[in-house]
């Protein structure tokens, strides 16, 4: 199939009056216009009230929204600063209690299917009470206000079940999928030290079954904190596990929902957002500022609302799973998915929403470029006519894509391609289903985001490349750093090139009306299907074994819309570099950490390129493979040896001209 090219910037879709009118923005715009006497006409307006007043913007946020708090706040923001600000400060309030507010209880809240368990649904009134029932048993185990509570499982219902009675609590979540490798999964957990432990048997992907219960009792052990572990019979229904519950045990008696009321920046879970050096960065929002997220971005940037049934494929290990969750907040259904989605074919995906009756289709870029190069055309084979709204993420959607879509899934379909991250549990750039759809733009920019394009110095650009930055606080923006007294790791990790400004990691480029696009990564940090890695994770693995000497790896984004991650590995002294030691790194990576984090090629180097000062030069290699001139790239005259270069400027004559690597 000829994949049909489309110049930057071609209007795809326009939004029909009445779809503007009836969008949850519009009708938000004019209660801001009635409440406050402003005229706001356009989205644009809205936006740039909602960054220049950025207190009345989040209070409107909290009344719009009828926010129930057992005590009120003292004011809105401490002050305008990044790191440091605090919001709301004075308001008591739980994050589960708006999940549950005013339910219709036989109405469907969650919808789910996988590999191994037919479609099934979940009613307001059975969810409630399962999340009540976990709730209460898990106070019987001493878990309460502030403990951290773990979960080692797919992307099933008792997970968000889990999640929501650990809310309840105010214990504190965190989460890494069954795929995950032990040492990966230790690193994340330990830093937070768990007291309870959900875990599955195993799970089933691919048409394979895999016993994870060895794995887990290596976890377990890596925690010596742990007290309790909670087992969920999701592959084997009589699988049992020394030391641990079983998850019917804790339904067996049904309570009474209550919610512990927390201040509004009291932590709700911790993700982990992966950086170049150390172990993976343990990242804490708070209660109160994911609620207001989810309020906003899932109303205004995904139209949720009470009945729509959202679906975005995402597995636990993924922020996606944690703004999945977030739309129970505005009454919609959750439609859940586990599995491989290109099993037994890719079309896969396109069955499920047929039959789950999804309203709004969420996946990646990825997947929508592996439909492209399969040729399959969905919208010929399934019934897609329920969709209202198609979401990519997880790397930029090139022109290509946003044209595949409209002829393959639905002509008249809002698509939104989003931009943002797991440190702010939201998005930078995203969609409205108010503006036009331009072929390889994200529509917008968030409500209450102000993001901006900078250049080395700190300038502000417009229709050029910089570096994408917030120069104003948002509620959802991380708390702290789990383990960092001080700040310092917070700050270096975001704050240290511009100074109280957030500087997230990505080239963007801002159009005079007001779109963006997203360029790639402007730092190390590797990123496949929306998770991010750390490039120290894959050293600690490679660079243990005796056959390797050193390693580099990056991820870049190529010509055509394509993400590509090499490795490239320095044999040890008398090494032979062929298939059989490619084979015995692709299985370290594998067991140690797990099969997404496989890089697309092993390459063999003489030397990996340094400093003076002796650190790997990550960046400036992405940078040649990106098109940059070695001169822009890297000053050769700060290198250790300037002749391992040579090597990657002819490696990135080849990727840019399409030749065989």
């Amino acid at each position: 199939m000829t994949i049909e090219r489309v110049p930057e910037g071609t209007v795809l879709w326009k939004p029909s009056a009445q779809r503007i009118g009836e969008s949850s923005v519009t009708k938000y715009m004019e209660w801001v216009n009635r409440e406050k006497g402003t005229n706001f006409s356009s989205y644009g307006e809205l936006y740039d009230w909602s960054v220049d007043d950025i207190e009345g913007f989040w209070e409107s946020i909290w009344k719009y929204f009828d926010v129930q708090a057992s005590a009120p706040y003292s004011r809105v923001l401490n002050e305008r600063k990044m790191p440091g600000a605090t919001w709301f400060k004075g308001a008591k309030l739980n994050y589960t209690r708006h999940v549950f507010r005013d339910r219709p209880p036989g109405e469907t809240a969650i919808v789910f299917e996988s590999e191994t368990v037919p479609m099934m649904e979940i009613t307001w009134g059975e969810l409630e009470r399962r999340v009540a029932s976990v709730a209460a048993y898990l106070k019987k185990m001493g878990v309460g206000k502030g403990d951290r509570v773990v979960s080692f499982m797919p992307n099933i219902p008792e997970t968000m079940i889990a999640f929501l009675a650990v809310a309840s609590l105010g214990a504190i979540w965190a989460s890494c999928s069954p795929d995950f490798g032990t040492r990966s999964v230790i690193d994340r957990f330990s830093q937070i030290e768990p007291k309870l432990m959900f875990t599955v048997d195993g799970y089933q992907y691919t048409g394979r079954k895999f016993d994870r219960r060895p794995d887990v009792d290596t976890i377990r052990a890596g925690l010596p904190t742990l007290e309790h572990t909670v087992l969920v019979n999701y592959l084997d229904a009589n699988a049992v596990m020394d030391s641990s519950v079983r998850w019917d045990s804790l339904l067996a008696e049904d309570a009474e929902l209550t919610f512990e009321q927390v201040d509004f920046s009291h932590p709700l879970w911790v993700v982990y957002s992966s950086g170049t050096t150390g172990l993976p960065k343990p990242l804490v929002h708070s209660q109160g500022g994911v609620l207001l997220e989810m309020f906003k971005t899932m109303a205004f940037h995904m139209e949720c609302r009470p009945g729509l049934r959202f679906f975005w494929f995402s597995t636990t290990g993924w922020i996606m799973w944690n703004i999945v969750q977030g739309c129970l907040v505005h009454g919609t259904t959750a439609v859940l998915f586990d599995g491989n989605p290109g099993y037994p074919s890719i079309e896969r995906l396109f069955e499920f929403v047929q039959d789950s009756e999804a309203e709004f289709f969420g996946t990646s870029a990825p997947f929508i470029r592996a439909c492209m190069q399969a040729g399959v055309e969905p919208a010929k084979k399934f019934d897609l006519s329920r969709i209202t709204g198609v979401g990519s993420t997880g790397a930029p959607l090139p022109p290509e894509g946003f044209k595949w879509v409209y002829d393959n899934i639905k002509e008249d379909v809002w698509l939104t391609s989003a931009s943002g991250g797991t440190d702010i549990a939201s998005g930078f750039l995203s969609g409205v289903p108010t503006l036009p759809v331009r072929a390889g733009e994200l529509q917008c920019r968030c409500l209450g985001v102000k993001v901006e394009a900078f250049d080395d110095a700190g300038n502000s650009l417009v229709g050029e490349v910089g570096e994408l930055v917030v120069t104003e606080p948002m509620p959802s923006m991380p708390i702290y750093l789990w383990n960092d007294a001080d700040g310092s790791r917070y700050h270096e990790s975001y704050f240290d090139m511009y100074p109280g400004v957030w500087r997230h990691g990505d080239w963007m480029k801002l159009t005079e009306h007001g779109s963006g696009m997203i360029l790639g990564r402007s730092d190390s940090t590797l990123k496949r299907m929306g998770v991010r890695m750390g490039s120290s994770d894959f050293y600690s693995v490679i660079e243990t074994m005796p056959e390797v000497a050193d390693s580099l790896i990056v991820g870049v984004d190529v010509p055509g819309g394509s993400y590509w991650m090499p490795l490239f590995v320095v044999p040890a002294a008398g090494q032979a570099f062929d298939e059989e030691l490619q084979n015995l790194i692709k299985g370290r990576i594998r067991s140690a950490m797990s099969p997404r984090h496989l890089p697309d090629a092993i390459i063999a180097i003489d030397q990996v390129p340094r400093t003076l000062n002796g650190k790997k030069l990550e960046v400036p290699v992405k940078k040649l493979l990106m098109g940059w001139e070695l001169e822009k790239a890297v000053n050769v005259d700060s290198m250790e040896n300037p002749t391992a270069m040579e090597f990657f400027v002819e490696l990135a004559r080849k990727v840019q001209t399409g030749e065989k690597v």
